[in-house]
């Protein structure tokens, strides 16, 4: 594929205000062609040979929720609790991570060389993640797709999933944990909680800074959200893990042992409760005999 046509990618955010008309179509061209056709065979024809584990899946029928604003520090918590290697997709439980922003960061890198949208102009910012904006780029829309599509290819197989978001649509959360209940997953939630002064710091220590104002909106989303959640899953399925504190790795050790311990291992190993996952299994048996 060409490349992205500026004479110094790394340096858009700083020297344009928004992109010319020209590139604007070169973007949403590439998006349209090379995401939902290429990009998603190649994905599929790479993720198909997971759907094969099916029954013998360490994880299967369980669907994992983490919820927490910008700066929360999820994925963080999340490797520590799942056991997840840096780059790496899948769990020590053989679940496997679901994150929409691991999609929007590969383009923002292919496009811009950059992650750090913070220091981008805010009519550039509009273009890239606004769906209103007139002349909205559907980047957004494209990463939230792949997510989808990596999510539908998992559940297939009725593989353990790890689902990382924010939470701070109620709604949404809910109805893509009834939809994976249907198909027989037990659910089970993280919530990392951490003040908003932390978020905030934490937040520009990232690669991809978010502006001040989006990562307040998201805390105080989630943390609306928070109760509800809480009565959602049920408090044998719901975990709290406050995330105020740095740690060094020894007493992180500690911590996420003690969490284990608590809550996610037992989730994890515990026997599929859902009639309808019993029913799968069994059938799924008699098939390979």
């Amino acid at each position: 594929m060409k490349k992205f046509p500026v004479d110094e990618p790394r340096e858009i955010g700083k020297k344009r205000d928004r992109l010319s008309s020209k590139e604007l179509s070169f973007v949403k061209d590439n998006l349209a062609e090379v995401v939902l056709r290429k990009k998603l065979k190649e994905f599929v024809r790479k993720e198909m040979s997971l759907i094969k584990e099916g029954v013998y899946d360490p994880g299967i029928f369980k669907a994992v929720f983490l919820a927490g604003g910008p700066g929360s520090g999820k994925t963080y918590v999340a490797g520590g609790l799942f056991g997840i290697p840096d780059k790496v997709n899948v769990s020590a439980y053989g679940l496997k991570m679901v994150n929409q922003d691991t999609e929007l960061e590969i383009f923002l890198k292919k496009y811009f060389g950059t992650v750090d949208i913070d220091n981008m102009p805010d009519d550039l910012f509009k273009q890239l993640t606004d769906p209103t904006a007139s002349d909205y780029s559907g980047m957004r829309t494209r990463t939230k797709e792949l997510s989808k599509k990596r999510l539908e290819i998992y559940s297939k197989g009725r593989l353990g999933v790890i689902i990382d978001g924010t939470g701070h649509k109620f709604k949404d959360v809910k109805k893509e944990r009834q939809k994976l209940f249907e198909m027989g997953y037990d659910t089970f939630m993280v919530f990392v909680n951490t003040s908003l002064d932390i978020a905030q710091k934490r937040n520009l220590k990232r690669d991809r800074v978010l502006p001040s104002e989006v990562v307040e909106k998201y805390w105080h989303g989630v943390q609306r959200n928070m109760a509800y959640f809480q009565g959602l899953f049920g408090n044998a399925n719901f975990l709290l893990v406050d995330n105020n504190a740095t740690l060094n790795p020894k007493q992180a050790q500690r911590k996420f042992n003690m969490l284990v311990r608590k809550g996610v291992d037992k989730f994890i190993k515990k026997p599929i409760k859902n009639a309808i996952a019993k029913k799968w299994v069994e059938k799924q048996r008699i098939l390979k005999k």
